[in-house]
Protein backbone atom coordinates (compact mmCIF):
# COMPACT_ATOMS: atom_id res chain seq x y z
CA UNK A 1 0.00 0.00 0.00
CA UNK A 2 2.83 2.35 0.96
CA UNK A 3 4.64 1.48 -2.29
CA UNK A 4 1.49 2.26 -4.30
CA UNK A 5 1.10 5.65 -2.59
CA UNK A 6 4.77 6.40 -3.14
CA UNK A 7 4.43 5.47 -6.84
CA UNK A 8 1.34 7.69 -7.19
CA UNK A 9 3.15 10.58 -5.51
CA UNK A 10 6.17 10.14 -7.77
CA UNK A 11 3.90 10.07 -10.83
CA UNK A 12 2.17 13.30 -9.74
CA UNK A 13 5.51 15.02 -9.14
CA UNK A 14 6.74 13.82 -12.53
CA UNK A 15 3.62 15.11 -14.31
CA UNK A 16 3.90 18.42 -12.49
CA UNK A 17 7.55 18.79 -13.53
CA UNK A 18 6.69 17.86 -17.13
CA UNK A 19 3.87 20.41 -17.20
CA UNK A 20 6.17 23.10 -15.78
CA UNK A 21 8.87 22.23 -18.32
CA UNK A 22 6.36 22.43 -21.18
CA UNK A 23 5.14 25.79 -19.89
CA UNK A 24 8.68 27.17 -19.73
CA UNK A 25 9.39 25.74 -23.19
CA UNK A 26 6.31 27.44 -24.64
CA UNK A 27 7.32 30.73 -23.01
CA UNK A 28 10.82 30.42 -24.47
CA UNK A 29 9.68 29.69 -28.05
CA UNK A 30 10.90 32.18 -30.59
CA UNK A 31 8.39 34.18 -32.64
CA UNK A 32 7.64 33.09 -36.19
CA UNK A 33 9.63 35.07 -38.77
CA UNK A 34 7.65 36.34 -41.77
CA UNK A 35 8.79 34.81 -45.06
CA UNK A 36 8.93 37.71 -47.59
CA UNK A 37 8.93 35.30 -50.55
CA UNK A 38 5.55 33.83 -49.58
CA UNK A 39 3.94 36.93 -48.04
CA UNK A 40 2.43 39.92 -49.80
CA UNK A 41 0.35 43.06 -49.40
CA UNK A 42 -2.10 43.83 -52.20
CA UNK A 43 -4.05 47.08 -52.61
CA UNK A 44 -6.98 48.10 -54.81
CA UNK A 45 -8.13 51.58 -55.84
CA UNK A 46 -10.97 52.81 -58.05
CA UNK A 47 -9.44 54.53 -61.09
CA UNK A 48 -11.34 57.48 -62.64
CA UNK A 49 -14.61 55.99 -61.41
CA UNK A 50 -14.25 53.15 -63.90
CA UNK A 51 -11.94 50.18 -63.32
CA UNK A 52 -10.49 48.68 -60.19
CA UNK A 53 -6.72 49.05 -60.20
CA UNK A 54 -4.50 46.60 -58.27
CA UNK A 55 -0.93 46.85 -57.04
CA UNK A 56 1.20 45.05 -54.51
CA UNK A 57 4.17 45.33 -52.20
CA UNK A 58 6.66 42.51 -52.59
CA UNK A 59 8.79 43.05 -49.47
CA UNK A 60 6.81 42.15 -46.35
CA UNK A 61 8.80 41.29 -43.21
CA UNK A 62 8.29 41.02 -39.46
CA UNK A 63 7.31 38.58 -36.75
CA UNK A 64 4.26 36.73 -35.52
CA UNK A 65 4.27 35.60 -31.90
CA UNK A 66 1.72 33.36 -30.21
CA UNK A 67 1.17 34.39 -26.59
CA UNK A 68 -1.34 32.42 -24.53
CA UNK A 69 -2.90 31.15 -27.74
CA UNK A 70 -3.36 34.61 -29.28
CA UNK A 71 -1.33 36.09 -32.16
CA UNK A 72 0.83 39.20 -31.89
CA UNK A 73 2.01 40.92 -35.06
CA UNK A 74 4.91 43.27 -35.86
CA UNK A 75 4.85 43.74 -39.64
CA UNK A 76 6.84 46.02 -41.93
CA UNK A 77 6.32 46.72 -45.63
CA UNK A 78 9.08 48.30 -47.75
CA UNK A 79 7.58 51.10 -49.87
CA UNK A 80 10.26 50.69 -52.55
CA UNK A 81 8.88 47.20 -53.21
CA UNK A 82 5.65 48.59 -54.72
CA UNK A 83 4.84 46.70 -57.92
CA UNK A 84 2.13 47.58 -60.46
CA UNK A 85 3.77 45.81 -63.40
CA UNK A 86 4.56 49.29 -64.79
CA UNK A 87 7.91 50.91 -63.99
CA UNK A 88 6.71 54.48 -64.65
CA UNK A 89 3.69 54.07 -62.40
CA UNK A 90 5.81 52.44 -59.69
CA UNK A 91 8.06 55.52 -59.78
CA UNK A 92 5.05 57.83 -59.44
CA UNK A 93 3.72 55.86 -56.45
CA UNK A 94 7.13 56.16 -54.75
CA UNK A 95 7.14 59.95 -55.32
CA UNK A 96 5.89 62.66 -52.90
CA UNK A 97 2.53 62.58 -54.73
CA UNK A 98 1.83 59.26 -53.04
CA UNK A 99 3.97 57.19 -50.66
CA UNK A 100 7.13 59.35 -50.72
CA UNK A 101 9.45 56.39 -50.25
CA UNK A 102 12.54 58.54 -49.66
CA UNK A 103 11.07 60.25 -46.59
CA UNK A 104 8.89 57.33 -45.46
CA UNK A 105 10.62 54.10 -46.56
CA UNK A 106 8.28 51.72 -44.77
CA UNK A 107 4.81 51.25 -43.40
CA UNK A 108 4.28 49.21 -40.28
CA UNK A 109 1.60 47.49 -38.25
CA UNK A 110 2.12 46.55 -34.61
CA UNK A 111 -0.64 44.82 -32.69
CA UNK A 112 -1.45 45.60 -29.06
CA UNK A 113 -4.18 43.02 -28.36
CA UNK A 114 -6.14 40.18 -29.93
CA UNK A 115 -9.21 38.13 -29.13
CA UNK A 116 -10.62 35.00 -30.73
CA UNK A 117 -13.93 35.71 -32.48
CA UNK A 118 -14.52 32.46 -34.31
CA UNK A 119 -12.97 29.30 -35.65
CA UNK A 120 -9.38 30.38 -36.45
CA UNK A 121 -10.39 34.07 -36.60
CA UNK A 122 -9.03 36.83 -34.39
CA UNK A 123 -9.92 40.48 -33.91
CA UNK A 124 -6.54 42.20 -33.74
CA UNK A 125 -6.11 45.75 -32.47
CA UNK A 126 -2.99 47.76 -33.18
CA UNK A 127 -1.49 50.77 -34.90
CA UNK A 128 -0.59 51.30 -38.54
CA UNK A 129 2.04 53.84 -39.55
CA UNK A 130 1.92 55.01 -43.15
CA UNK A 131 3.34 58.13 -44.79
CA UNK A 132 4.61 59.29 -41.39
CA UNK A 133 1.15 59.13 -39.78
CA UNK A 134 0.16 56.63 -37.08
CA UNK A 135 -3.48 55.61 -36.69
CA UNK A 136 -5.31 52.91 -34.72
CA UNK A 137 -6.35 49.93 -36.81
CA UNK A 138 -8.52 46.93 -35.96
CA UNK A 139 -8.52 43.99 -38.37
CA UNK A 140 -9.88 40.46 -38.50
CA UNK A 141 -7.00 38.02 -38.98
CA UNK A 142 -7.89 34.60 -40.31
CA UNK A 143 -5.44 31.84 -39.52
CA UNK A 144 -4.90 30.06 -42.84
CA UNK A 145 -2.89 27.14 -41.50
CA UNK A 146 -0.20 25.82 -39.19
CA UNK A 147 2.06 22.88 -40.00
CA UNK A 148 5.37 21.31 -39.03
CA UNK A 149 7.46 19.87 -41.84
CA UNK A 150 11.07 19.69 -43.06
CA UNK A 151 11.20 23.52 -43.05
CA UNK A 152 10.22 23.62 -39.37
CA UNK A 153 7.01 25.02 -37.94
CA UNK A 154 5.02 27.28 -40.27
CA UNK A 155 1.96 29.45 -39.73
CA UNK A 156 -0.18 31.65 -41.98
CA UNK A 157 -2.63 34.53 -41.53
CA UNK A 158 -4.63 36.71 -43.90
CA UNK A 159 -6.64 39.90 -43.46
CA UNK A 160 -8.65 42.27 -45.63
CA UNK A 161 -9.41 45.83 -44.56
CA UNK A 162 -10.05 49.31 -45.97
CA UNK A 163 -8.11 52.56 -45.48
CA UNK A 164 -8.78 56.13 -46.54
CA UNK A 165 -5.46 57.39 -47.85
CA UNK A 166 -6.39 60.99 -47.04
CA UNK A 167 -6.27 60.01 -43.34
CA UNK A 168 -2.53 59.58 -43.90
CA UNK A 169 -2.00 62.81 -45.85
CA UNK A 170 -2.10 61.13 -49.27
CA UNK A 171 -4.64 63.23 -51.19
CA UNK A 172 -3.30 63.18 -54.75
CA UNK A 173 -6.17 62.62 -57.21
CA UNK A 174 -8.91 62.52 -54.56
CA UNK A 175 -10.62 65.83 -55.42
CA UNK A 176 -10.34 65.30 -59.17
CA UNK A 177 -11.78 61.79 -58.88
CA UNK A 178 -8.75 60.33 -60.63
CA UNK A 179 -8.18 57.83 -57.84
CA UNK A 180 -10.39 56.80 -54.96
CA UNK A 181 -9.62 57.83 -51.41
CA UNK A 182 -10.91 54.47 -50.26
CA UNK A 183 -8.30 51.71 -50.66
CA UNK A 184 -8.92 48.01 -50.12
CA UNK A 185 -5.93 46.14 -48.67
CA UNK A 186 -5.23 42.40 -48.47
CA UNK A 187 -2.28 41.17 -46.42
CA UNK A 188 -1.28 37.51 -46.62
CA UNK A 189 1.44 36.32 -44.24
CA UNK A 190 3.42 33.11 -44.06
CA UNK A 191 5.95 32.76 -41.26
CA UNK A 192 8.18 30.05 -39.89
CA UNK A 193 10.44 29.04 -37.05
CA UNK A 194 12.88 26.17 -36.68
Amino acid sequence: MFTLKLFALAALVGLSMLSAAQEVESLDQKPFTVDPVHSTSIFRAHHFGAGMFYGRFNDVTGTIDIVEGLPEFAISVAIDSVDTNNEKLDGHLKSPDFFNSVEFPEMTFKSSSAKKIGDEKYEVVGEITLHGVTKPLTVVMAKTGQVTNRRGEMIGFETTFTLNRSDFGMTYGVESGALSDNIKVIVALEAGRK
